[in-house]
């Protein structure tokens, strides 16, 4: 290999590295963005409605779950972007290494 197709598959790995962090990091700010939406609700529902208390607190918890479904995803693709880059294997492949 030449030292340039190295630099392009190091390229490629970098950028990779790069939009694998802002992933997760997008994931981990709407995560907590919506937690403070929902509890902010669950808070303004009680101070409302003193007496849904147990009602509220279920929905509050099941949305929470929810919520932090989406860092997960976003986990499952930076783990598969970090583990087996797809832009690195065709690059490989187009200049047939």
């Amino acid at each position: 290999m030449t030292p340039d197709i190295i630099a392009q598959i190091g390229s490629v790995y970098a950028n990779t590295v790069l939009v694998v962090g802002f992933i997760l990091a997008a994931g981990v700010f709407a995560s907590a963005f919506g937690w403070a939406i929902i509890c902010s609700k669950y808070l303004e529902g009680i101070a409302r409605q003193p007496e849904m208390r147990a009602q509220l607190i279920g929905q509050m918890l099941f949305s929470g779950g929810l919520m932090e479904a989406f860092p997960m995803i976003g986990l499952g693709i930076a783990m598969f972007f970090t583990f087996a880059n797809p832009f690195a294997a065709s690059l490989r492949a187009a200049i047939g290494g």
